[in-house]
Formats: structure tokens, C-alpha cells, sequence
């Protein structure tokens, strides 16, 4: 009687470790598709990371353009450009020669 029960047991122990190896390797392959996801996520944003610090970039050159810009608008430089291009002023000493249009027939 004693084997029967002692053989039961172990029948018992082996079912229950091999349910226990079963969770095991479910948790297992979870974790590793879970982590796969996540290094797959992981490379979307570093994409957009390289994109936005690209663009961040550009902007910053844009404003530093931006900055020349203003003040080389500051300067008489600029504001005789504008009198002469705009305007059509001249200074005192020169002289301003045009090209006559030809009559369209």
C-alpha cells in the first residue's frame, strides 16, 4: 500500500512541475515578445528623435539667418538699398541712365 501511495505522489509532483515548467515557459516567451516589441518601439523613436533634432537644427539656423538679417536691416547700408530699390532715389552725384522699352507691335 505504501508504493501505491508514495508512486501516486510522485505522479502528482511530476504534474505539478511540469504545470509549473508550462507557467514558466508562457512567462518566458512573454517576456521576449514583450521585449522585442519594446526594442522594435524603441528604434520608431530614436527615428523620430534623429527627425526632430533635424529639424531643431534648421530651425536654429533659420533664427540665426533671422538675427543677420535684422541687423543688417538696422544699418544705413540697408536703408539706402531700400530708398534706391523702392523709392528710386539717387544721391547727389549721380547719374541715372535707363533703358529705353521697345513698342511691342
Amino acid at each position: 500500500m505504501k508504493k501505491s501511495r508514495s508512486s501516486v505522489k510522485q505522479k502528482k509532483n511530476r504534474i505539478s512541475m511540469m504545470v509549473i515548467a508550462a507557467v514558466a515557459i508562457l512567462l518566458l516567451s512573454g517576456l521576449l515578445v514583450q521585449g522585442n516589441t519594446i526594442k522594435n518601439q524603441l528604434a520608431v523613436y530614436d527615428a523620430q528623435e534623429a527627425s526632430i533634432q533635424e529639424q531643431i537644427d534648421t530651425e536654429n539656423k533659420r533664427t540665426a539667418e533671422i538675427d543677420q538679417l535684422k541687423e543688417y536691416m538696422q544699418t544705413d547700408d540697408y536703408a539706402e538699398e531700400v530708398a534706391r530699390e523702392k523709392l528710386g532715389l539717387v544721391k547727389d552725384n549721380e547719374i541715372v541712365f535707363q533703358e529705353k522699352e521697345e513698342a511691342s507691335n
